[in-house]
C-alpha cells in the first residue's frame, strides 16, 4: 500500500464491513495495516513521506478548484461582461447613488490563517488564476516562521492587488457613464469598496506590538501607497506636473518609515526619529484633498475621454485610501479601557461600570473634558495600553494622514460605559471626530445582552451628538467566538437579530440620518462564518437579506463591512485575476442593497416553529460545550494536532496537568475549530439540528424548504457533514486503548513488539481517552441519525462535488496520521529508562508524546540521550587519565531509532493535518 489509489480502494472496502459490523471502524482499522507494514519493514517512513505528499498536492488542487469555483469566471474581460450586465443606463442620479457609497468595506485582517507556506499560496492561487496545476514542487520543504511583519507584508499584498481590481472597476464605471451621460459623467466620484487592515495595529490578547510598530506600519503603507499613485500617474503622464510633489512626498514617507523601523528604545534615538517626523517639510503630505481636486478638474476640462477616465480612477483610489494602503482598525479589549479609565475618573476603584452612575458619571466627564496635546515622548512613556493606542492613533491623523479615519474595536464590550471611556479617551486627545468607536458583539453575553446595549447607548445624547458628527453608528459582530461557544448556525440567527436591533435603536431614537456601519468578522472556513456554497450565500451570511431590509425600511443607510482573515482570506486577493473576480462578484450581488418588494420568509414569520428550533440547537452546542467529555475530547492532543499559523502563538500549559484539565475557554476560537476539523468532525456546525427538529421531522423540514434562510441554514450544514466522519472521532479514542495495545501481538502476531504493546497496555489501562471518544462519538452518531432523518424533507440544492472522493481522501490521511502516533507512542515507550532529570520522569515524557508535546518530549529525551560529550582531549594537560573509556559514548543508536523517528513522524503528521485543512476549504 505505498500509492494512494490502493489506500483509497483498501479504504473502500473496509467500509463494505461495517454492513456486516456496525461498529468495524474502518479508518482505525487501515491505520493499524499501515502501522503493522511500517513495524514490519514492509513500508517506510520514506513511502509514507511520499503517500503524503501524493495527498498534499491533491488537496491543494481541491482547494484551487474550490476557489476558482466560487468566484468564477476569472478572467478579466468576462468579468467586465458581468458587470456590464448589471449597469443601469436610464437615470444618471440613480447611478451616482449606486456607485457613490462602498457596497462593501473589506477587512485585510491577521487572524492566526497562514497554514500554507508561500510557495504553496502562491501555487494554489496560480492554478486557480488559470495557470499551471498544483505539482509536488511546494510540499515537503521548512515552514517560515510567521512573524508580525511577514502578516503586514502579505496583508498589504493583498491589499495592493485589490486596490488594481477596484480601479478597473471604478475605470469600466466611469466609461459606462461617459458613455451613456457625455455632458455630465465627470461628476461621478465612484466609491464601490473601501479597504482596510488591523495587522499591526491589533492590541487584543497580545502584547508583542509595541506602538513604534504602528507608527511604522502606517508610515511604511503611507510610502507604498505614495509610489503607487506616483507609478499611476506616471503611467498616464510621465511629465505630470504633480509627479513634482507626490514623488519627492513618497521618498519622505519612506525615510520616516525606516526611521521608526529601527531601534527606539534610547530616547535619544527615539526624540531624533520623533522631530524628524514632525518638524515641518516641503515633501510633507498630510492629505490629498488638493491633489484630488487637481485630478477631478483636469479630467472635467480634458478633451482626451480616456485621459480623463484615467485621471478620475487614479482621484477615486485616492479619495478611497487616502495616505495609506487603506484604512486602519486599532483593537483593544473592554477590560484594557476600564483599567484606564477608572485612572482617570474612578482611582479609587468605587465605581461600578454596568451601572447607570457609571454612565451619568462618564457623561459629566465627557462634557467638561479639555482636549490635551500629546507627542511621541509621551506615547513612549505611556503605560496603559488602551491610552497608548489613542495618543498613537493621535499622532498618526497629525503627522501622517490627516484625512483618513481610524476605527477602534472594542472586544468583549459588554456596557455602553465602556464605548463612552473610548469617547472620552478620543476628545481628551482631541480625535473624536476621527475615531469610529466600535463595540464588538461576539460572546453568548454579548449576543443575548447586545439589544439592550444598543437601546442604552443610543439614546444617550452625548452619544447621538459624536454619531452625527462622524456620520455613522458602527459595530462589529463576530462569527468566530460566537460560533465556538453558540453553535455557527445559532451564532448567525443571533447576530441576525441583533443587526435587527441596531436598526430598530437607530430609527427610535432619531438618528436616521447617520449610516449604519457593520464589520462581520468571520473567518474563511463553515466553523467561523464564512458560507461554503457559493458567494451570495457567503454575503447573506453575514449580513442577510432580513437585517438589511429593517434598515431599508427604515432610510438608514448601511455600510457593510466584511473580513479577509489572514493567510486563508488573503488568497481570495492573491492574483490580480482572483482578485477582479472576488470584486466583481460581490459589486454585482450588491451586498448594501436589498430588495423590499419580496414575500414574507416563512422563518421569520413561523417563529413558533423556528424560534423553538434556534434554541434547541443553541441548548444542544451549550451542552457539548460544557460536556466534560467533549472538552476532553478536544483537548487530548492538546494543540499538537496543529501547525504553527500566526505571529500571535499559541501557549501551551506549562505542567503536565495542566494538560489534563484544559479549557475550551483556553483554546481560542479558530484553534478550536482547527481541531474539529482535524478530529473529523465540525461539531459547531453540524451538532444539534438533528436533535432540535426530533418529534416534527416534517414540520421543521417543509419550513426550512420554504425559507430562503432555512434552505441557506441547511446548506451550510450539508456541506459541512459531506466531509464529517463519526468513525474518525471514534479511531482517534482507540489510540488509547489499553485492550487494543494488549492485543495487538495477540497469537504471536508482531512478537517484536511485544515489550512495547506491553508497556503501552499498562500505561494506558487508567487512561480516561479511550471513553471519551467513543461517548463523544455516540453522541454525535445519535443526533447524526436524527439529522439525517431531517435532512431527507429538505431537497439538496447544492450537492458537495466528488463528495465520496473527498471523504475518502480525508479517511486515507487520517488513517495515515494515525499510523504515525501508534509509530511515536510504539518509540516513545521503547526508548530506554532513564533516570528523573531536572524533574522529568520518563513517564512525564510518555505523556508529553501522548498529548503531542513533541518538542517537549524531544529536547527532555535529548536531555537524557546527549550525542555530543565534553571531549577530553580538547584539555591541555601533562597528567594522564584512562577515564573516560569511552562507554558513555554510544547513544546514536537510541537517536536512530527512535528519537528521530518521532521527530520526522510528527513533521509528517503536521502535513497531514496541512492537507485536511485544504480539502475542508481553509484552517479552522
Amino acid at each position: 500500500m505505498t500509492t494512494y489509489a490502493a489506500l483509497s480502494q483498501r479504504l473502500q472496502e473496509l467500509h463494505g464491513r461495517t454492513a456486516e459490523t456496525p461498529l468495524f471502524n474502518p479508518v482505525f482499522q487501515l491505520a493499524h495495516n499501515l502501522s503493522r507494514e511500517l513495524e514490519d519493514g514492509g513500508i517506510t517512513l520514506d513511502d509514507i513521506e511520499a503517500l503524503i505528499a501524493e495527498l498534499e498536492v491533491a488537496a491543494l488542487g481541491e482547494r484551487a478548484a474550490k476557489l476558482e469555483n466560487t468566484v468564477a469566471p476569472i478572467a478579466g474581460d468576462a468579468n467586465a461582461a458581468a458587470l456590464s450586465e448589471t449597469l443601469q443606463t436610464s437615470d444618471f442620479a440613480e447611478f451616482r447613488k449606486s456607485w457613490e457609497r462602498p457596497q462593501l468595506h473589506a477587512v485585510f485582517t491577521a487572524h492566526p490563517t497562514f497554514l500554507l507556506t508561500p510557495a504553496q499560496s502562491d501555487a494554489v492561487a496560480r492554478q486557480a488564476s488559470g495557470g499551471a496545476p498544483v505539482d509536488d514542487s511546494c510540499v515537503g520543504g521548512e515552514r517560515p516562521q510567521v512573524t508580525l511583519a511577514f502578516e503586514h507584508q502579505r496583508a498589504m499584498r493583498a491589499i495592493a492587488n485589490a486596490q488594481e481590481a477596484r480601479s478597473k472597476i471604478v475605470a469600466q464605471l466611469l466609461s459606462h457613464a461617459r458613455e451613456h451621460w457625455p455632458d455630465s459623467w465627470t461628476e461621478l466620484e465612484p466609491l464601490p469598496f473601501r479597504f482596510a487592515s488591523w495587522v499591526g495595529y491589533d492590541m487584543d490578547g497580545r502584547t508583542d506590538i509595541t506602538w513604534s510598530n504602528s507608527i511604522g506600519f502606517r508610515l511604511s503603507e503611507k510610502a507604498e501607497r505614495l509610489a503607487r499613485y506616483v507609478a499611476t500617474l506616471e503611467h498616464i503622464d510621465g511629465d505630470h506636473p504633480l509627479l513634482a510633489e507626490l514623488r519627492p512626498a513618497a521618498t519622505y514617507a519612506e525615510e520616516r518609515a525606516r526611521d521608526f523601523a529601527a531601534d527606539l528604545s534610547d530616547p535619544a534615538a527615539l526624540s531624533v526619529a520623533a522631530n524628524r517626523l514632525t518638524a515641518s517639510d516641503p515633501r510633507k503630505l498630510l492629505s490629498l484633498s488638493r491633489y484630488i481636486d487637481a485630478l477631478e478638474a483636469e479630467a472635467k476640462d480634458c478633451a482626451d475621454g480616456e485621459r480623463a477616465v484615467a485621471l478620475k480612477t487614479l482621484a477615486a483610489a485616492m479619495r478611497a485610501d487616502g495616505l495609506g494602503m487603506g484604512w486602519i482598525h486599532f483593537r483593544v479589549n473592554a477590560k484594557q479601557l476600564h483599567n484606564a479609565i477608572r485612572r482617570r475618573i474612578d482611582p479609587e476603584g468605587n465605581l461600578d461600570l454596568a451601572s447607570k452612575g457609571a454612565v451619568v458619571h462618564l457623561n459629566r466627564a465627557i462634557s467638561e473634558l479639555q482636549p490635551r496635546r500629546s507627542n511621541f515622548g509621551a506615547l513612549a512613556i505611556e503605560a496603559s495600553t488602551a491610552i497608548r493606542q489613542f495618543i498613537a492613533m493621535a499622532q498618526i491623523l497629525a503627522h501622517i494622514d490627516a484625512d483618513a479615519p481610524i476605527r477602534m474595536l472594542i472586544a468583549e464590550c459588554e456596557e455602553p460605559a465602556t464605548v463612552l471611556a473610548a469617547l472620552y479617551f478620543a476628545k481628551l486627545f482631541g480625535i473624536e471626530d476621527k475615531v469610529d468607536v466600535s463595540p464588538l458583539f461576539e460572546t453568548e453575553s454579548a449576543l443575548e445582552h447586545g439589544g439592550r446595549f444598543l437601546d442604552e447607548l443610543l439614546a444617550e445624547p452625548i452619544y447621538q451628538d459624536y454619531a452625527r458628527k462622524r456620520g455613522r453608528v458602527a459595530i462589529q459582530t463576530g462569527f468566530s467566538d460566537a460560533g465556538r461557544f453558540v453553535g455557527q448556525i445559532p451564532a448567525s440567527l443571533a447576530i441576525e437579530r441583533l443587526q435587527g436591533r441596531l436598526a430598530e435603536a437607530i430609527a427610535e431614537n432619531g438618528l436616521t440620518d447617520v449610516a449604519a456601519l457593520i464589520f462581520n468578522t468571520h473567518g474563511e472556513s463553515m466553523g467561523r462564518g464564512a458560507h461554503p456554497t457559493k458567494m451570495a450565500d457567503r454575503l447573506d451570511w453575514a449580513l442577510s437579506p432580513w437585517s438589511k431590509r429593517r434598515f431599508a425600511r427604515a432610510g438608514i443607510t448601511l455600510e457593510p463591512e466584511v473580513s479577509f482573515q489572514g493567510g486563508d482570506g488573503y488568497l481570495w486577493f492573491s492574483t490580480p485575476e482572483l482578485a477582479r473576480a472576488m470584486l466583481t462578484r460581490i459589486a454585482v450581488l450588491r451586498p448594501a442593497e436589498t430588495d423590499l418588494d419580496v414575500p414574507k420568509d416563512q422563518f421569520y414569520v413561523r417563529t413558533d416553529l423556528s424560534l423553538d428550533f434556534y434554541r434547541a440547537v443553541k441548548e444542544h452546542q451549550r451542552e457539548h460545550l460544557e460536556s466534560r467529555t467533549y472538552s476532553r475530547a478536544i483537548t487530548a492532543f492538546g494543540l499538537g494536532l496543529l501547525n504553527a499559523t500566526g505571529s500571535r502563538v499559541s501557549r501551551r500549559q506549562s505542567d503536565l496537568s495542566a494538560d489534563r484539565e484544559m479549557s475550551l475557554r483556553q483554546i481560542r476560537a479558530i484553534p478550536h475549530n482547527a481541531i474539529l476539523q482535524q478530529l473529523g468532525y465540525p461539531v459547531n456546525v453540524i451538532a444539534g439540528l438533528g436533535h432540535a427538529a426530533e418529534g416534527k421531522y416534517e414540520e421543521i423540514g417543509a419550513l426550512l424548504t420554504e425559507s430562503a434562510r432555512g434552505r441557506e441554514l441547511v446548506r451550510l450544514v450539508r456541506a459541512a457533514n459531506a466531509l464529517a466522519s463519526v468513525k474518525t472521532v471514534a479511531a482517534y479514542g482507540e489510540l488509547f486503548n489499553s485492550a487494543y495495545w494488549a492485543s495487538r501481538p495477540y497469537r504471536g502476531t508482531e512478537a517484536h513488539l511485544t515489550e512495547a504493546c506491553e508497556a503501552l497496555s499498562e500505561y494506558l489501562v487508567k487512561d480516561d481517552r479511550v471513553g471519551v471518544f467513543r461517548r463523544l462519538a455516540s453522541r454525535l452518531r445519535v443526533d447524526a441519525m436524527k439529522l439525517h432523518r431531517l435532512l431527507a424533507f429538505v431537497p439538496d440544492e447544492t450537492p458537495t462535488e466528488h463528495r465520496e472522493d473527498k471523504r475518502r481522501m480525508i479517511g486515507v490521511l487520517q488513517a495515515l496520521r494515525i499510523a504515525l502516533f501508534q509509530a511515536m507512542f510504539i518509540r516513545a515507550v521503547s526508548v530506554p529508562a532513564f533516570s528523573r532529570a531536572n524533574d522529568v520522569s520518563r513517564d512525564d515524557v510518555l505523556e508529553m508524546v501522548f498529548t503531542l508535546r513533541i518538542d517537549e518530549a524531544l529536547a527532555q529525551l535529548r536531555r537524557a540521550y546527549p550525542t555530543q560529550f565534553p571531549r577530553i582531549d580538547r584539555f591541555d594537560l601533562t597528567e594522564p587519565t584512562d577515564w573516560p573509556d569511552g562507554s558513555d559514548e554510544g547513544y546514536e543508536a537510541i537517536h536512530r531509532d527512535f528519537i528521530d523517528p518521532i521527530e520526522r513522524a510528527y513533521g509528517l503528521s503536521l502535513r497531514v493535518s496541512t492537507a485536511i485543512a485544504n480539502v475542508f476549504g481553509a484552517h479552522g
